[in-house]
């Protein structure tokens, strides 16, 4: 029998998974938790979720097993291309035939609420600090869901509210063209406007694909805007980034935010290219005593010059807090019930050296509080890490969305 793309990689990745342990018999898995790592391996979102989230989630299984030796964890993983069907294909063979209790990273949106359908069918465990979108706890939030630590409205009103209150009053969009994208801009248009700035136009450009941002950045400037905000990630923002660079925008006074950006794009074009650009995230591996203690246990997994980000860095606290939780409940009760296990999730506070004390609310949000970064200059930097400064924090009360106010019918 012949198989086309999404055969194989489906067949590839079950095989994967079973091959560690070719002889067990199924009652012999009752005992092990099984973890669907889902993720971006080879497209635009590699560098900012993809293999070093992975290694987050293998430090996090890590020392869990180190600390509770009587509960075994696997771990497989699998690319999902960026293509919503392939991960629905892929999720539905890990949960029918695979053994696999909880998915997690699960990058880019679309493919995020293709695998929530699943996952909730299923009644299994989605924990999700790859895709962005508030959507994802607002109409389509789940029972079987946990999301963050950061998503599109938290991101949007950090960098809309204080750019604009330090006079970045007009401003205009570039926006990758899916539901991503869509929401960083649809979110940050409605900051500024509450902030009392304008906005005085916006682009979208298509998603997967797009590598000429001439024309993008050329209608940018061409407003007059003073805040040119990117709303995509990834290979689309740093290539935005660099032709930006070449167009001298910064050097007319034009402000540049990335509304989706991290310290993975600062790292990947450097200070001279990023500098002065304004971003949002909840984790910053130089922030404090926790997050370097977490940044040097994590080191050992990465390639050499890798600085992970809040993506990164929320795939170790989901996963962890997962399976602290599941040992608290008992395992086998655990894997019996993705709903209930994620309601206990929600009943306990977490705590890890990401982002220290926190907890998740009634729509699955892990409420943390969010950073407005602003990327060195390069005389400020003492080394090749040393990236950020602190421009302003936002307590994790005030940080994300009223819970009331995203339409999740979870909500009482």
């Amino acid at each position: 029998m012949m198989l086309d793309r999404r055969g194989l990689l489906t067949a590839t990745a079950i095989a994967a998974l079973q091959a560690g342990h070719p002889a067990r018999a199924q009652p012999a898995r009752e005992a092990t938790i099984r973890l669907g790592a889902l993720t971006d391996m080879s497209g635009p979102y590699r560098d900012v979720e993809g293999p070093t989230g992975t290694a987050c989630v293998r430090l996090a299984v890590a020392e869990f097993t180190a600390a509770n030796p009587d509960v075994a964890v696997e771990v497989v993983v699998a690319d999902h291309q960026n293509k919503p069907d392939v991960a629905s294909s892929i999720v539905r063979e890990w949960f029918d035939r695979g053994g696999v209790d909880a998915i997690c990273q699960v990058g880019n949106t679309a493919v995020a609420l293709a695998a929530n359908t699943v996952a909730k069918e299923k009644d299994k465990v989605h924990l999700n600090s790859g895709a962005l979108s508030s959507v994802l706890t607002g109409a389509q939030c789940s029972p079987n869901l946990v999301h963050g630590p950061l998503d599109t409205w938290a991101m949007s009103h950090a960098t809309a509210t204080a750019v604009v209150r330090d006079g970045g009053d007009s401003w205009f969009f570039i926006a990758a063209d899916y539901a991503y994208g869509h929401a960083l801009r649809d979110d940050a248009a409605r900051f500024v406007q509450a902030a009392g700035g304008r906005v005085l136009g916006s682009v979208a450009h298509p998603f997967p694909g797009t590598t000429d941002f001439a024309s993008f950045l050329l209608q940018a400037q061409a407003s007059r805007a003073k805040v040119v905000a990117l709303a995509n990630s990834g290979s689309d923002l740093i290539n935005c980034l660099k032709q930006a660079k070449e167009f001298g925008i910064a050097r007319r006074g034009t402000r540049l935010v990335g509304l989706g950006a991290f310290i993975t794009d600062v790292a990947a074009v450097g200070l001279p290219v990023a500098q002065g650009l304004l971003l949002t995230e909840s984790f910053y591996w130089d922030l404090n005593d926790r997050t370097r203690a977490f940044h040097a246990r994590l080191r050992p997994q990465l390639a050499a010059g890798v600085i992970p980000n809040t993506l990164h860095a929320g795939a170790y606290a989901l996963v962890r807090h997962y399976l602290t939780t599941a040992k608290a409940m008992g395992i086998a009760e655990a894997r019996r019930s993705g709903q209930k296990t994620v309601a206990a999730m929600k009943a306990r506070p977490t705590a890890d050296d990401a982002f220290g004390d926190a907890s998740i609310r009634a729509d699955g949000q892990m409420i943390v509080p969010v950073h407005l970064f602003q990327a060195k200059a390069p005389e400020e930097s003492r080394g090749a890490e040393d990236l950020f400064k602190v421009v302003s924090t936002i307590p994790a009360a005030e940080a994300f969305r009223p819970l009331h106010e995203g339409g999740c019918a979870l909500v009482r």
